[in-house]
Formats: structure tokens, sequence, C-alpha cells
């Protein structure tokens, strides 16, 4: 059965789609971009600042499943340009803490990753986010 997750401390979508569904043990984020909930606006900043709000984001998303970052077992980063992969990935890694979650992850099992330039994305952002977490709760 699919359950749609949603959270005022994240972005409320800016189209026909969820923040989030939950379908089985699995939870799949919608992207996220550098968007504070609080302000409605893109938060101030480059590369490390706009990948910090879009990771929040969807950590906010995955609190309100009841689930954190060490439940997620993929991610996809897309980006505007690829020249910023080195500090996306700085930003990127302070996420990912080590600490085990029911997925299991951890430092030494970092979710799996696709990383991609794309020509834009929504409203000029530099980098979107979406992420698969993994829950032990079916429901």
């Amino acid at each position: 059965m699919k359950q749609v997750i949603n959270t005022k401390a994240a972005p409320a979508a800016i189209g026909p789609y969820s923040q989030a569904i939950q379908v089985g043990n699995l939870v799949f984020t919608s992207g996220q971009i550098p968007i504070d909930p609080a302000t409605g606006s893109f938060v101030e900043g480059g590369i490390r600042e706009q990948t910090r709000q879009s990771l929040s984001n969807v950590k906010a998303i995955l609190r309100e499943a009841g689930l954190s970052m060490s439940d997620v077992v993929k991610t996809t980063v897309f980006m505007a340009d690829m020249a910023d992969f080195a500090a996306m990935n700085e930003v990127y890694a302070e996420f990912f803490d080590g600490q085990v979650g029911k997925a299991g992850c951890t430092a030494a099992s970092y979710p799996a990753r696709s990383a991609v330039a794309v020509k834009t994305l929504p409203k000029g952002a530099l980098v979107e986010i979406e992420v698969i977490a993994a829950t032990d709760n079916p429901d």
C-alpha cells in the first residue's frame, strides 16, 4: 500500500507530486532543491550552501517518515555543473556520519549514489537531491 509522506519542515511541492512516498519498507523522496522551508526562498550562497539545504530538506522528510540519513540506501544527485562535484561531495559526506540506522548504514557503507550534470534544474538551482531509504516497518 502506498503512503504519502509530507512535512512542513521541508518545502512544499512546487508541482503535482508528493515530498515522499512509502511503499512497503522503502521511502522514495522527490528531488529536493535548496529552498529554505521557513522563507520559501533559495538559501544564499553557492553549491555548498545549496547542497546543505537540499540535504536538510531530505533529512526533514525522512524524519517525518521515522527515518534518518543512516537509513538511506540510494541517492541521486543532479548538478547544474559537474565542476561543483568536489564541493558538493564535501558537504554530502557530512550528512552520512556513520550512525547505524535501521538500514545498517555506517561511514564504511555509504549509500549507493549516482551524480549527474543536467542542463538546468528547477528554479535555477545548482543541485537537486533525491533518496531512497529503507525501514524495518513495511506499513
